[in-house]
């Protein structure tokens, strides 16, 4: 989907832009795929903010989407593609043989009346899902499970791309947008094909209201606070800080290692950024 830039009428015209979102085949959710998703901001179920700087923002529906792709050996066909409020991906519509109606994350290449299929025996073709151990080495897939049958959690935001590079042991070793080479069980299922919405990155946000839209409120710098609220704080004039970078409770921000997961260490061969 191309970027739509815009006349620089106003400041903050002048670097906005935005995906064109004309190849989107429907404008409306389905009803049966939707729940609601009432905002909390920040707070929550005693009222205590514990993520700050959240509020406001449009509405929006959570859209159920089939990251377990468990529906086996039913050919669907791609009916439409939708847009999501609550991921950076586009969603494709698919209807099933049997008349059921699911969304999954719409990859590249994937067209309207375009068939899908979930199945051990599938064809290695743009969304369809299979297990790792019946993929080749060298595909690009998302939607990757980490645990057999718990539904993908790797690779689902716009434009990411995981590489089967081997097999060892009972494990795939998979390469991550990131640079992390990460081995997963060869039963967990997968889907081919690259995340699409490729020009998400582009996107030039413009202006405050519009993250305003999203649901963020100011972020206030700690420098800029007094004593009493931020370690950071107080001096005369414009200090900046003197010491490292720290949370509004003493914790380092920039540097720490905050990993807790111990016990799947050694699934990672290599470490991102390395």
């Amino acid at each position: 989907m191309p970027i739509k830039a815009f006349k620089p009428t106003t400041p903050s015209r002048r670097f906005l832009s935005q995906v064109d979102n004309t190849e989107l085949s429907k404008k409306r959710p389905e009803k049966r795929l939707i729940e609601s998703k009432p905002s909390t901001g920040g707070r929550n179920s005693y009222g205590c903010i514990t993520s700050r700087f959240r509020g406001g923002g449009h509405k929006r529906n959570y859209r159920i989407i089939d990251f377990k792709r468990d529906k086996r050996e039913i050919p669907g066909k791609v009916a439409a593609f939708e847009y999501d409020p609550n991921r950076s991906a586009r969603l494709a519509l698919i209807n099933y043989a049997d008349g059921e109606k699911r969304y999954i994350i719409a990859p590249v290449g994937l067209k309207v009346g375009d068939g899908i299929v979930a199945s051990l025996t599938a064809d290695i073709q743009i969304g369809n899902s299979l297990p790792l151990k019946k993929i080749p080495e060298g595909t690009s897939l998302h939607n990757i499970e980490m645990r057999p049958g718990a539904g993908g959690k790797l690779g689902r935001s716009a434009g990411s791309m995981v590489q089967l590079v081997g097999f060892e042991a009972g494990y795939a070793q998979l390469r991550m947008p990131s640079g992390e080479m990460r081995m997963v069980n060869e039963d967990c299922w997968a889907t081919v094909g690259q995340v699409g919405n490729l020009d998400h990155e582009k996107v030039v946000i413009g202006k405050a209201g519009r993250t305003r839209w999203l649901g963020f409120r100011p972020h206030n710098r700690g420098v800029s606070m007094n004593p009493v609220d931020h370690p950071l704080g107080g001096g005369e004039g414009k200090t900046s800080g003197g010491r490292h970078p720290v949370t509004p409770w003493g914790k380092k921000t920039k540097g720490k290692k905050t990993r807790n997961s111990k016990r799947t260490d050694r699934f990672i061969m290599r470490r991102r950024g390395k």
